[in-house]
């Protein structure tokens, strides 16, 4: 065997691929996980960000105050107002690797795309890509499809102002039936002015401009009737903060490296968390738990370093350990400023202090009445034998730190971790049997949980449903230690199943809202109908898909309607959760009130409820009538 492994290897295994190749073949190494749009960081969004980045770098360095985005279905355009690319360099720029003016440290000095690979990465995927640039009255243009160089145009005189033009339509063989979420693209663009005070953006003729950067974010992400004190906003060279406390569970970040949501952390997250325990510490001259001091926090912070290093080309989470080379630390930087501003805003504002500390010192009696209870629920977990009987667990696992290939290869599937979350036995039947086992998981549930509306966290522990739950999606301790990147609610699509939604999304808000507000929540869509003949079989999700479909097939086709998820055979349920799986994001917009929310839908009845409910009802009938 080892002899035939040995010839097997010769000179015609080695490839090289140029950088197109390279780039479509590993397109996660560039963009991170591909998806259809359902999730924030699915790959098409990453592709806008990659374009929208250096508009963003021309603004930071003093050029170019708007920058203007049309998509139009499938064709995405981007015009910014900078200096232009050098016309004898547009083509260079987006379609040859390790190419472009981030290298150079006097044009730009706190970019955030430092590799070269942007733009050619989008290049590469998509089936067309226009770029023109426009400079001092003249303009340069070069098409592409797929990264190939179709047709490049001579200089040409023109009256536009200086600045750079891209047009790209994703390879729609890599991004399958993609679409935009227009809350995603609104947190997009919200952020990017956030970062950049002054920096008017406009999608499809919606504006985006913020004068007080991160408190105005920290006042869209919450409400004000929430926070127990006013929004502490400060702000240094390089550096700005937001900081408030609010009634709900668990802790909020918004973290940024010149201008790039770092939707992982990194250092300086982590420098931010130690040096607010520390400053707090010191503050009230009292040793804190530091879960207390951070429960319910709600905060932003946004560094500007140069030649940021992150762990992967998506640039989620930075790695870089000193602000610029030479210069402090980011746990010292970022520690300094706390230690100085944040004191300094205490001492000034006693009415805060006080209201802070009155949040901290709840949260350690709040603590301290559940330690007790945690170690019984842990204990039944134990005896629950969780692993075997509620959860079949994936064959993944990123605990380790792994390094160089293995480490893009473990951040790609730490990205693709999945949970099923089901009702009854025949339902994660389907779903354990049909499942990709490296990294989708199944916990099944049993019977309708508990409706926690207005329940302390106490009840986590003592209902054993939400406490093997919470077990196995390893969020006992924090949001650190989650499991699953996507959390996904697999119900049945009648009343029963639709009421299921409901109760554990109740428990999510209630408890963890997190995990909703950053995006690891979603409802699996499945088919509600199979039409097929004995030529071809065609999947509905919805009756406008059906009525196609039987128009398609034709002289009396087999119809199937799916009543429960246990119905769906293992080999079909696969075509349903693989790579042309559905989701539905749960997601919250910025003006949402949880507790008014959970109230109105979780809460005892209303009249204004009942009418919502008798309106709706009414709409959806006259639907189904008209079809």
């Amino acid at each position: 065997m080892a002899e035939k492994n040995l010839f097997d290897y010769t000179e015609d295994s080695i490839k090289s691929l140029d950088w197109k190749e390279h780039i479509r073949l590993r397109p996660g190494m560039y963009i991170g996980k591909l998806g259809d749009g359902s999730s924030a960081d699915d790959g098409i969004y990453v592709l806008l960000k990659e374009v929208i980045d250096n508009c963003i770098d021309e603004h930071t360095m003093g050029y170019g105050k708007h920058v203007d985005v049309t998509i139009d279905g499938k064709t995405i355009t981007v015009r910014d107002y900078g200096r232009g690319i050098p016309l004898g360099k547009v083509v260079d720029v987006v379609s040859k690797i390790n190419t472009g003016a981030k290298y150079d440290s006097k044009a730009f000095q706190k970019s955030v795309g430092l590799n070269g690979v942007g733009t050619k990465a989008v290049n590469a995927l998509s089936t067309y890509f226009k770029v023109t640039a426009f400079r001092e009255g003249k303009e340069k243009t070069a098409e592409f499809e797929r990264g190939t160089l179709k047709k490049e145009f001579k200089e040409a005189a023109t009256k536009e102002d200086n600045g750079t033009l891209v047009s790209f339509i994703p390879d729609d063989s890599i991004f399958k039936n993609f679409h935009f979420v227009q809350e995603y693209l609104d947190n997009q663009f919200w952020n990017y002015c956030y970062l950049n005070a002054g920096l008017v953006m406009n999608l499809n003729g919606k504006k985006y401009v913020s004068k007080n950067g991160l408190l105005d974010l920290l006042e869209r992400k919450t409400n004000a009737d929430e926070n127990r004190y006013p929004i502490i906003h400060l702000k240094g060279e390089d550096i700005e903060v937001a900081i408030t406390h609010q009634n709900s569970y668990g802790e909020d970040y918004y973290s940024f490296v010149n201008g790039q949501f770092t939707t992982q952390g990194g250092t300086h997250l982590a420098a931010f968390r130690e040096g607010y325990i520390k400053t707090i510490r010191e503050f009230f001259k009292k040793d804190y738990d530091a879960a207390d001091i951070r429960g319910s926090i709600c905060a932003a912070i946004s560094v500007r370093v140069q030649e940021p290093v992150f762990e992967s080309q998506t640039k989620t989470k930075l790695g870089s350990l000193n602000v610029y080379e030479g210069g402090p630390s980011m746990r010292n930087f970022v520690g300094d400023f706390l230690a100085k501003e944040l004191d300094n805003y205490l001492h000034r504002n006693p009415s805060t202090a006080d209201a802070l500390k009155k949040r901290i010192e709840q949260s350690e009696r709040e603590r301290k009445e559940l330690s007790g209870i945690r170690k019984l629920a842990n204990e039944r977990a134990k005896k629950a034998n969780l692993h075997n009987k509620k959860l079949r667990d994936c064959k993944f696992h990123y605990n380790d730190e792994p390094s160089g290939k293995e480490k893009d290869s473990i951040i790609e599937k730490q990205k693709e971790s999945t949970i099923f979350i089901t009702e009854g036995d025949s339902a994660s039947g389907s779903i354990t049997k049909a499942r990709e086992v490296e990294t989708q998981a199944v916990f099944s549930l049993r019977g309708k949980p508990l409706n926690c509306f207005g329940l302390t966290k106490k009840v986590v522990y003592e209902n054993e449903e939400f406490n093997l739950l919470q077990h196995a999606l390893n969020i006992e301790e924090g949001y650190d230690g989650l499991r699953y990147n996507n959390i996904i609610i697999a119900t049945d699509a009648d009343v029963d199943g639709m009421h299921i939604r409901l109760l554990l999304m109740t428990f999510f808000l209630q408890f963890f809202p997190d995990l909703v507000k950053n995006g690891h929540v979603y409802i699996l869509e499945t088919p509600l109908f199979r039409v097929r003949n004995k030529q071809e079989t065609i999947y509905c999700y919805d009756e406008t898909e059906k009525q196609a479909a039987m128009k398609k097939l034709g002289a009396k086709p087999e119809i199937t309607r799916f009543k429960g998820l246990g119905e769906i055979s293992p080999d079909e349920f696969a075509n349903f959760i693989g790579k042309d799986i559905r989701l539905q994001p749960v997601m919250l917009l910025p003006e949402t009130h949880i507790q008014q929310l959970l109230e109105y839908y979780m809460g005892k009845n209303t009249p204004s409820r009942q009418e919502f409910i008798i309106d709706n009802l009414q709409v959806e009938l006259d639907r189904v009538e008209e079809n």
